[in-house]
């Protein structure tokens, strides 16, 4: 980390320490919103899907499904195994997406230079959350969160695409390394422990951050920024609150903007994932980078899609 970067991350976190210690009613009672956010949204289906996801990479099933997705995953340099941890995004989220590339760099299964496009591949928002609390709760219309659930996605796997366009040699093919052998009466417990650890790590981000957006907020409002512009800056820290804010009176710019938010994930969720990618050895600007350009090709997609339904 450079010295400007390192500057610039002592004054937030000097900022934030500052106006905790100056307005501690406010801000603790953020930190209690967030955590009941994350209790009430994100409690509710992450702790299953990492679960359930975690032992299903403990079985055969899970191999086989590797070589069957092989040739599927191949155009963006990803092998059968990574393939299978983005399907597990797709359905569950991030965390999951997460946590199943840094369990198969532990495993041997996915090499160095994978995990990167692998952990960008295998980093999206589940349905859940895009239909059911973007769509039908914050615009009270599970088609357009079906359309922001699509930009989402291309965004994604677009941008997966132009990364692998540059490789030169195959992605070598790695057998998946045989089950944990350890009877489900040793391995579910230890499974369970790891998933509960991982949603607390999940849970204290969501709280802090949702605290950090406060702050932002506040900061801002001095400078009478346009609402949406304040939205958006917020989403940067923490996505959901962003999105929650933007998407009430849902316009192609609004859907553009949140669809941005969602695949970049901001630094909220960015941390989430970090708590597992960081054991993986993956570059974190290159990893951002790319983050980067999937949102920029998911606001596309969305703005182009909001102009023509949106009328």
């Amino acid at each position: 980390m450079n010295t400007p970067v390192k500057s610039a991350l002592t004054l937030c976190v000097l900022a934030a320490l500052c106006a905790l210690l100056a307005f501690p009613a406010r801000y603790l009672a953020c930190v209690t919103e967030g955590a009941a956010l994350w209790a009430a949204c994100v409690l509710p289906a992450a702790l299953p899907f990492l679960f359930l996801t975690a032992l299903l990479a403990g079985t055969p099933l899970f191999a086989r499904l590797s070589r069957l997705t092989a040739p599927l995953f191949a155009p963006f340099g990803v092998s059968g195994a990574g393939g299978c941890a983005a399907l597990l995004s797709l359905l569950s989220g991030y965390p999951a997406g997460a946590k199943t590339v840094q369990r198969l760099c532990a495993q041997g299964a996915i090499g160095r230079e994978e995990a990167l496009r692998c952990a960008c591949l295998a980093s999206t928002s589940g349905p859940a959350f895009l239909v059911g609390t973007a769509g039908a709760a914050m615009m009270g219309n599970a088609a357009l969160g079906w359309l922001l659930l699509f930009a989402h996605v291309t965004g994604v796997l677009g941008g997966s695409l132009l990364f692998a366009l540059p490789r030169k040699k195959r992605v070598p093919r790695r057998d998946m390394p045989p089950p944990n052998a350890l009877p489900a009466a040793q391995s579910v417990p230890e499974t369970l422990a790891e998933s509960v650890l991982a949603v607390l790590t999940v849970g204290g981000a969501v709280a802090l951050f949702y605290a950090f957006g406060c702050m932002l907020t506040d900061a801002l409002a001095p400078l009478g920024l346009p609402p949406a512009w304040s939205a958006f800056l917020a989403g940067l820290l923490e996505m959901t609150a962003g999105c929650s804010r933007l998407l009430p009176s849902p316009t192609p710019a609004a859907l553009a903007a949140a669809a941005f938010l969602v695949t970049f994930g901001g630094a909220c969720i960015l941390m989430q994932q970090w708590c597992f990618l960081s054991k993986t050895g993956i570059p974190p600007a290159k990893f951002l980078g790319m983050k980067a350009v999937q949102a920029c090709l998911a606001a596309l997609t969305a703005f182009a899609l909001g102009t023509v339904f949106l009328q």
